[in-house]
């Protein structure tokens, strides 16, 4: 399942199709599906992942600084909202129906695999430019969109249904749509409508395989632990 999210994404996904296939398809994902995913693997993920969410609003809020394009500011800023005030929410109030207060939450130890990817992040929005930024970030973003799409479609049971909800309901995948646009006119503005011939695309597809590739581990983190 493609979804419309620009034809960047569409590019970008297709030449990491393996990585891609094993991130949005991965054992933690199915188990989100069929409700088969341990409570404890569900709230260790909900607890790294809060954590993860921290340091991917200081990513957007870094993209804010890397463009003087007004439309850009915009998108980064409303992702960074939307982290902070909407998704950051969502595992609160989890968490709180299972006894852990946000206190605690916030008290979470960062395992290697969620420092991993947020680091990876942040250095390229630090040493690269705002596209360098863009193709780290974008598969998050993107793939929860491109999973909580899938999932409403395809679940099998209720358990997981206020997660899948978030990320397949209109907010999210209106917010999915309106970065991929984003995404395609600052390729366009910054190198040109060949853009798939320069050499900062093949950096850029790098960066979106990368971040794939950690996004899988940051499952495998959720099912497993350290």
């Amino acid at each position: 399942m493609i979804k419309n999210y620009g034809n960047t994404f569409v590019k970008w996904r297709e030449s990491s199709l393996d990585v891609w296939a094993e991130f949005t398809e991965h054992k933690f994902v199915n188990g989100l599906k069929n409700g088969t995913l341990e409570d404890e693997a569900f709230l260790r993920y909900l607890r790294q992942d809060y954590i993860f969410l921290l340091n991917f609003s200081r990513a957007w809020a870094l993209a804010i600084v890397k463009t003087d394009n007004l439309q850009e500011m915009r998108m980064a800023a409303n992702l960074v909202n939307a982290l902070l005030n909407e998704e950051l929410q969502l595992h609160v109030k989890i968490c709180q129906e299972k006894g852990i207060s946000e206190d605690e939450l916030q008290k979470t130890a960062e395992l290697p695999e969620n420092m991993a990817y947020t680091r990876y992040v942040l250095e390229a929005g630090f040493s690269g430019s705002f596209l360098n930024l863009m193709a780290s970030l974008a598969p998050c973003v993107m793939g929860y969109g491109e999973i909580g799409a899938k999932l409403k479609e395809e679940k099998t049971s209720e358990k997981y249904s206020e997660w899948i909800n978030t990320y397949s309901g209109c907010d999210y995948q209106n917010l999915c749509s309106e970065l991929g646009k984003v995404i395609d006119n600052a390729l366009k503005s910054r190198i040109g409508d060949n853009y798939e011939q320069s050499e900062q695309w093949k950096k850029l597809i790098k960066h979106f395989r990368q971040a794939t590739i950690l996004e899988g581990k940051f499952w495998e983190m959720g099912l497993h632990g350290e």
